[in-house]
């Protein structure tokens, strides 16, 4: 391809992914961003009147939990944020997520749903089946559902930024970080009266180390699944509608998170529990590496486009390209090229070229101060190593 087609496929690709756009929520006639903003309210409101409520007696746990899981919260928003290398969703659009997972779909919809849905099970059905399938029966319609409507009505508030089914994916994964939290904060402050209040410390500190090491394959997994799904369901300008993969990927997400629910009773009480829990962790783990794959081509694949015209005229390397485009193997493979002397610079190498793709992404491809430093600085290190200036073929 010649340079002027490149720079149209650049220009293409950055409109069609919404690469550096933000969110206007200036929207005064988007019902959408209103029912948004008028359920988290509503989450808010409910949750400060529980936490008014029985912080005079359970104050300590509650604080702790919530300490603990704050710094939880820091460790998968570092990780999320992480695994989205490509067309970055900006901050505003993941708190938005994160509080929708945390009150909305928590405290406005999961608290009442479940608890509606259970007691319709032991009226159709009877108490004891209410006991044992009511929570696998009622938490994955209800939750993932509540969960998935977030991002539902973010992608029609912020159309010009979630566009892809790696966007819902990420997108998801925040609103299921959200709800993870705060969830697990209701289940420490809820057991701190078990065992009538004698330790409420104690009993809260072992609800906390429960959700903690299950944690990582719980929420946060399911919906960034049930997210790539949703973005499937609808679909958008960079992203065919593709209705069977959508409903496969929330069903998914509703599968495992039934499997989880129902653990003790499809373990029929016994020590078996422990075998069906591990296996359940595996399931999860492989289904959502490989919704991660499926979803992540097209931006790997933007990605290479954005670059392309910069290695054509040598600011970067197609070994370089390659590996920001790539999965972390291709990173890896890049990083330890240079033997062990050449591993730094060739790290800072990669962190200068995501620069330039997020500058180039923010600007539309057009040329700004911001670009042009992010190239300088890729020409000062390759200038720092003694290497001759990138070529198309280097």
């Amino acid at each position: 391809m010649t340079r002027t087609e490149l720079l149209d496929r650049r220009a293409q690709v950055v409109d069609e992914v919404g690469w550096g756009q933000r969110v206007s929520w200036v929207q005064p006639r988007n019902a959408c961003l209103w029912v948004f903003v008028a359920v988290i309210a509503y989450g808010l409101w409910y949750a400060a009147a529980q936490v008014r409520s029985q912080s005079p007696a359970y104050g300590e746990p509650l604080g702790i939990s919530a300490l603990v899981f704050s710094a939880y919260a820091v460790l998968f928003w570092w990780f999320t944020t992480h695994i989205d290398r490509y067309s970055r969703q900006p901050l505003d659009l993941r708190v938005a997520a994160f509080l929708w997972g945390g009150f909305a779909a928590t405290w406005a919809i999961a608290l009442h749903g479940n608890s509606a849905l259970i007691s319709l099970y032991s009226k159709l059905a009877d108490p004891s089946f209410a006991v044992d399938w009511g929570a696998g029966l009622a938490a994955p319609v209800v939750e993932e559902w509540g969960k998935g409507a977030g991002v539902l009505l973010l992608m029609f508030i912020a159309p010009r930024v979630l566009r892809t089914a790696f966007d819902g994916f990420v997108v998801g994964a925040f609103v299921g970080l959200g709800f993870e939290i705060l969830e697990d904060i209701l289940y420490a402050l809820n057991s701190a009266p078990e065992g009538f209040g004698v330790d409420p410390v104690g009993s809260s500190l072992s609800t906390v180390a429960l959700r903690l090491a299950t944690g990582f394959t719980s929420h946060i997994l399911y919906s960034a699944i049930f997210g790539a799904g949703v973005v499937y369901l609808v679909g958008t300008v960079a992203q065919r509608r593709r209705v069977g993969r959508g409903l496969l990927l929330c069903l998914v997400a509703m599968v495992l998170h039934w499997a989880w629910d129902s653990t003790a009773t499809l373990a029929a009480g016994g020590p078996l529990i422990p075998v069906f829990l591990g296996l359940e962790v595996v399931v999860a783990i492989v289904a959502v590496l490989v919704v991660f794959h499926v979803t992540v081509g097209p931006e790997r694949a933007a990605m290479r486009d954005l670059l392309a015209p910069e290695a054509e005229d040598g600011t970067l390397t197609a070994q370089e390209v390659d590996a920001l485009a790539g999965a972390w193997k291709q990173r890896r493979a890049y990083r330890r090229g240079g033997g062990l002397h050449d591993r730094r610079r060739r790290r800072h190498r990669l962190e200068a070229g995501k620069d330039l793709a997020d500058a180039l992404g923010v600007s539309q491809g057009q040329e700004t101060p911001r670009v042009e430093f992010a190239r300088a600085e890729l020409a000062r290190f390759r200038e720092d190593d003694g290497a001759p200036p990138a070529g198309p073929d280097a």
